[in-house]
């Protein structure tokens, strides 16, 4: 896509690999200064050093969006660390332990609401706090497929995508009228290291049944998502806000 993104700073958690990490690269291409956070800091500073080393700005931030504290370092680090901050892309999230509603776990129900609904909470929360001073931003929350169906086993995942919807309509209702645009994706089969951990963990019957049901018959591409997410963050969607945009081959058509 040919959309630039120079003199602005973009904030992408999840950002060691998967769509966090296509996401980075594709926001550092288009010329932004890009925060790479992730909790798997080895994993996020060898990837921001790989950026840098191609001559991008870019930095590198340890954060588990679950811990308030760490978002609150992670906003003041990359405001300090590159001056400020236009976009963020609230990416990080993790899978539910598959089982039955009545099999589910509170442990389970508690990290994976930590992460993907609370953790996505708090990074608005805090990302808001700064972009509401300049009066403008843009923010794209990562919801999923799981945030307008149901699945079976899926129950805990499911929920937590769904209130990320939630979290975002309302958000972008507040903040329509100053300047700060606040949407969603939604992808659908994406092959990502999560997907990796899907088929290691017994679900590649699963997710084999899941592409036969692809109206495009394919699985998706990392990039394919950061394309829409930049677009999002674009000028060229300056009318768009409050949305819920599936990335998804047709899959929620059906």
């Amino acid at each position: 896509m040919n959309i630039s993104f120079e003199g602005k700073v973009a904030l992408v958690t999840g950002a060691a690999s998967g769509l966090g990490l296509a996401t980075a690269k594709a926001f550092a291409q288009a010329g932004a200064a890009v925060a790479l956070a992730d909790q798997r800091e080895g994993a996020v500073r060898e990837q921001a050093g790989e950026l840098a080393a191609r001559g991008h700005n870019v930095i590198a931030i340890a954060c588990d969006v679950a811990d308030d504290a760490q978002v609150e370092a992670m906003i003041a680090q990359t405001i300090a660390g590159l001056g400020g901050l236009d976009i963020a892309y609230n990416n990080a999230g993790v899978q539910n332990v598959l089982a039955e509603t009545a099999d589910s776990t509170r442990e389970d129900f508690d990290r994976v609401m930590g992460v993907n609904l609370r953790g996505v909470w708090r990074c608005m929360k805090s990302e808001l706090q700064w972009m509401r001073t300049q009066a403008g931003g843009a923010i794209v929350n990562c919801s999923s497929m799981g945030g307008l169906v149901g699945a079976p086993g899926r129950g805990i995942y499911q929920a937590a995508k769904h209130g990320v919807l939630g979290f975002t309509k309302s958000a972008a209702l507040e903040y329509a009228g100053r300047g700060i645009r606040i949407n969603a994706i939604c992808p659908g089969l994406i092959w990502t290291p999560m997907a990796d951990q899907m088929v290691a963990s017994g679900q590649g019957e699963a997710l084999k049944a899941m592409e036969a049901r692809v109206p495009m018959q394919r699985v998706g591409r990392p990039e394919e998502v950061a394309d829409v997410v930049l677009w999002l963050c674009s000028d060229a969607a300056s009318y768009v806000t409050g949305q819920a945009i599936s990335v998804d081959g047709g899959f929620v058509m059906r």
